[in-house]
């Protein structure tokens, strides 16, 4: 081992190149008093700490914090690339380095849990992952799967249930505890069975519900049918009965690959800050638990090396049969041989494979586990929006970067969205004090428009015309009750999704309305560049900033709320033109859309194809046609006919709320 310490003000503790050796091994950075602040491993030593010692403005922002709050460096020289792989881990687990990835495992889902540390041991749904001992199934989306699954269970597997204050006085009385007496515990305690038969009855139910072993099945048809040859149809019933009871077990997790096949998937979504996890268990070709966990990035780590650690945490503790043959990940880590050798050693031997899952039934289950965890994502994200602390750091940090006189208390966001040009809408969300306020949610919908610009200075007209209504904010009469407002009260920042172009047309309708002092902004997807009106330049906010994390999440929902009430729209218009033909009721409507599978595809078909669907006749198929194409002519001719409408008439439509 080598170690330099600080004697001058910045990186004074870099060693010289000459003194960091080639070899593989693990290195440490500790603070001035002593405490490791991140741990690492390299196959060469120089090479990989050459890296943390580049010039400070060419390292990520992240990264030069960790290099310059550190006092010294120090590393450990190991004989292969799996023992560094191991000292890695070791020193991770022990020091909890503040600069490594930072894991919070889902503590909202239960367990099944069997206490195998217990004299007798039973079965029970817990969401404590620290008993000692105990195998652990799941994690089951709600408490009841748990508990049903446990019911069935016990039919064919008979193990205790009760509690440890019951199996004791039940076992120093010689009385069956109350759930022995009634049926449904198992265990010594209901004086069935000697603690030695029950053990072995806890293995194969432990072994059955690590695989599913077939050998249960077989075993329980083949003594069905000894008995039901032998004329004993009460023990064949018994036995029936006890297949059901495994099919019910089975049928409640779909066989999604291979019943030969034991492997585990990890689908990972992540950004610069953080990145969700989803562990899906396969065991029997079946999904026996869904694992989620979310990490917390300190420093700059994504693809291989975050799946590199992510397996280094999810098998360091692991025992022997809870590691499968088969390791499925989104993206191979580096070290992916040192990884499958390490597993192998911890596997007794047994080989182990690392591979990205490319096509068929594993690459669907991957691309499952994917999506999983893009929404835990977003999940994780929407909570982060719940800090107090974090939401008036990114209000204070926007007030400024846009150089408001304070911080913007309410911020409207504008979104608009359309399908070819056609079914344009708008969306209008609102946060207050950094968070959503669904309820003052609005939609609009734009009969006319000629691109997204003019779409936007239609809706801001439309928007900015109910601060001046006074039946909206103040009533004339002092004796008249107010109403509710529909729109609160006036935004200290309106949000618009796009660029310049946007901003400007935005700025326009502020102009015409006459209220300029409402800020304004509009952020650009491609860079996340902030555009503020009259300028030639964006504003680019830090990636880590709290503030362009708020104008990101405002941005987002507005896309959201935006498309969902297109999709909404569009269904309606298509139902709206089919209810109009006699003898189509709302039934074969959705038994129309449901065989065509888009409003498209009915669009294009002929009479003759629509007679193939089921309840259709040709004379019914040929006034669905007929109706379509004289749909499609209106809409056709529809724009020449709505220039005849006032434009102030036009604008001045309320807008439709579906918040």
């Amino acid at each position: 081992m080598a170690a330099a310490r600080a004697t001058r003000p910045q990186l004074s503790y870099r060693p010289k190149p000459g003194e960091i050796p080639t070899n593989p091994g693990v290195y440490r950075f500790r603070d001035a008093g002593g405490r490791v602040l991140y741990v690492g491993k390299a196959k060469n030593l120089r090479a990989r700490l050459s890296n943390y010692f580049a010039p400070l403005h060419t390292l990520h922002e992240r990264t030069r914090r960790m290099v310059t709050t550190a006092a010294s460096v120090e590393w450990t020289v190991v004989g292969s690339d799996v023992e560094a792989l191991q000292l890695e881990y070791m020193w991770i687990k022990e020091f909890d380095p503040p600069f490594n990835v930072r894991y919070r495992d889902d503590k909202s889902y239960p367990f099944m849990a069997i206490t195998l540390a217990d004299e007798a041991p039973r079965v029970i749904v817990t969401r404590n992952r620290r008993i000692p001992g105990a195998k652990y199934f799941g994690p089951y989306p709600k408490v009841w799967a748990v508990h049903d699954t446990i019911d069935q269970m016990i039919k064919v597997f008979p193990i205790r249930t009760c509690s440890d204050a019951s199996y004791k006085k039940a076992m120093q009385t010689g009385r069956p505890c109350f759930p022995g007496q009634i049926g449904k515990c198992g265990g010594p305690c209901s004086m069935k069975v000697g603690i030695d038969e029950h053990r072995a009855i806890v293995d194969d139910f432990v072994a059955f519900m690590a695989g599913g072993d077939k050998r249960f099945t077989t075993m329980l048809t083949a003594r069905m049918r000894e008995a039901s040859a032998a004329m004993d149809y009460e023990s064949a019933a018994s036995y029936r009965d006890k297949l059901g009871a495994i099919d019910a077990v089975l049928s409640r997790s779909a066989l999604v690959l291979g019943e030969d096949v034991d492997a585990d998937l990890f689908g990972v979504a992540e950004d610069e800050l953080a990145a969700t996890v989803q562990h899906f268990t396969v065991r029997g070709g079946r999904v026996r638990g869904v694992r989620a966990s979310t990490i917390e990035k300190e420093l700059d780590i994504e693809g291989g090396d975050l799946i590199d650690q992510v397996l280094q945490r999810a098998y360091g503790d692991a025992a022997a049969a809870d590691i499968p043959r088969r390791v499925l990940v989104p993206t191979l880590p580096p070290d992916a041989q040192e990884l499958e050798q390490w597993l192998r050693e911890k596997r007794d031997g047994r080989p182990v494979t690392i591979q990205v899952a490319q096509r068929g039934r594993k690459a669907e289950l991957l691309k499952t586990a994917t999506l999983n965890a893009q929404q835990a994502l977003m999940l994780h994200k929407t909570r982060r929006t719940s800090d107090y602390v974090a939401r008036t750091q990114a209000l204070t940090d926007l007030q400024e970067a846009l150089g408001l006189a304070e911080a913007p208390l309410r911020i409207e966001c504008f979104d608009v969205s359309h399908l070819g040009g056609t079914n344009v809408v708008a969306s209008m969300v609102v946060f207050e004090d950094g968070l959503p306020r669904k309820d003052q949610y609005r939609s609009f919908s734009i009969a006319e428009t000629t691109d997204d610009t003019d779409s936007i200075h239609q809706v801001l007209t439309r928007r900015l015309a109910h601060l001046d209504r006074p039946e909206e904010n103040e009533p004339e009469d002092p004796s008249t009750p107010r109403r509710r407002p529909r729109f609160a009260y006036p935004p200290q920042l309106l949000l618009v999704d796009g660029g310049r172009p946007q901003v400007e047309a935005a700025a326009r309708a502020l102009a015409d309305a006459g209220h300029e002092e409402i800020a304004l902004c509009g952020i650009a997807k491609r860079l996340e560049e902030v555009w503020l009106p009259g300028e030639e330049y964006p504003v680019i906010l830090p990636r880590t900033s709290e503030a362009l994390y708020l104008l990101q999440r405002l941005r987002d929902e507005a896309h959201r709320f935006a498309i969902t009430h297109q999709r909404k729209r569009r269904g309606r218009d298509i139902q709206s033109v089919l209810a109009e033909v006699p003898g189509l009721g709302a039934e074969r409507i959705r038994v129309l859309l449901r065989h065509f599978g888009s409003v498209a595809a009915l669009r294009r078909a002929s009479a003759v194809e629509i007679t193939e669907v089921k309840g259709i006749g040709p004379k019914l198929a040929q006034n669905i046609h007929a109706r379509l194409v004289a749909g499609e002519v209106a809409s056709a001719v529809a724009p020449g006919e709505g220039d005849a409408a006032p434009a102030d008439a036009e604008r001045s439509r309320a807008v439709e709320s579906v918040g």
